[in-house]
């Protein structure tokens, strides 16, 4: 399967790799920082991978773990190289957003729970438009455009090769709810049997039924990122607040625990698009 070299998820490897090589060393980020004269937060960042290492810094790091081997040195020094290049998205302003878009660009997996909005990759353009013109401050005609084109950028997942694996709960709230209108609805939902239908079998929906009650992510959604390379999965969480990621693999194994509650609550794929249908055609009709 080919890599996709995210220098998003490529800083995160480095980290991991070097924080792996400093507890075999037995030192703590404090240890190690003052014997390089960094400072902590610095090397906190490069472990976390939220900072950029710099070829010194990565070569005193090798120097300091004793790391002697050629080839282990070069793909420390590889792994640095891919974290500083630039991806497409670096192109827009993403803000925190951006973090997210580098890990789903190199994800194998994303699993997907939405309480009351279509699952973003399966958006159209027109409910998305719908969705940032209601954004809180407002966002200009320009922003919102923005938006939309970067949606489309990160929808190219769906289809390459090989395509990123996608399982969507939503409720059925989601289905219901009138955004944008009738017809953009109805568009909607089209789109989603039309993506459940892909040849590559790469996209499975269900529906959380009315019915079902009450279930364990009725609060919140969330989305699990599963990688293919030495990078754990985590899972992003998008709130009126903000947005975070949880990193912890216990936490990570909860979240994965519920997703799999809340499948199991659902109606199975086959039953969950004949229900997308028959919305679907419910909208339809009311647009005259």
């Amino acid at each position: 399967m080919p890599e996709v070299r995210s220098p998003t998820v490529r800083r995160r490897e480095l980290g991991a790799l070097l924080r792996k090589l400093r507890t075999e060393k037995g030192l703590t980020v404090e240890q190690a920082a003052e014997r390089l004269m960094f400072s902590m937060s610095k090397l906190s960042r490069i472990e976390t991978g939220h900072g950029v290492a710099s070829p010194r810094d990565i070569r005193d790091l090798c120097e300091l773990y004793q790391v002697t081997g050629q080839a282990e040195r070069e793909r420390i020094m590889q792994l640095g190289r891919e974290a500083k290049q630039h991806a497409w998205y670096q192109s827009y302003d993403l803000h925190d957003f951006e973090t997210y878009v580098g890990l789903e660009e190199a994800a194998v997996a994303l699993d997907y729970y939405q309480s009351t909005i279509v699952p973003g990759l399966l958006q159209t353009a027109d409910y998305t438009r719908a969705m940032n013109e209601v954004v809180v401050p407002a966002l200009t005609p320009e922003q919102i455009n923005e938006n939309i084109e970067v949606k489309l950028r990160r929808q190219q997942l769906l289809t390459r090769d090989p395509p990123l694996r996608i399982r969507a709960v939503c409720d059925e709230a989601a289905l219901h709810r009138i955004v944008g209108g009738p017809a953009v609805m109805a568009a909607q939902l089209g789109r989603l049997l039309e993506m459940a239908s892909l040849p590559a079998a790469n996209i499975t929906i269900q529906v959380i039924p009315f019915r079902a009650g009450a279930h364990p992510a009725m609060a919140g959604t969330f989305n699990i990122l599963e990688f293919s390379e030495a990078v754990p999965s985590v899972v992003y969480v998008e709130g009126l607040l903000g947005r975070y990621l949880v990193e912890r693999p216990n936490e990570v194994n909860r979240y994965e625990q519920v997703f799999e509650q809340l499948q199991a609550v659902a109606l199975t794929p086959g039953a969950s698009v004949e229900l997308v249908a028959r919305i679907a055609a419910e909208h339809k009709s009311a647009t005259g």
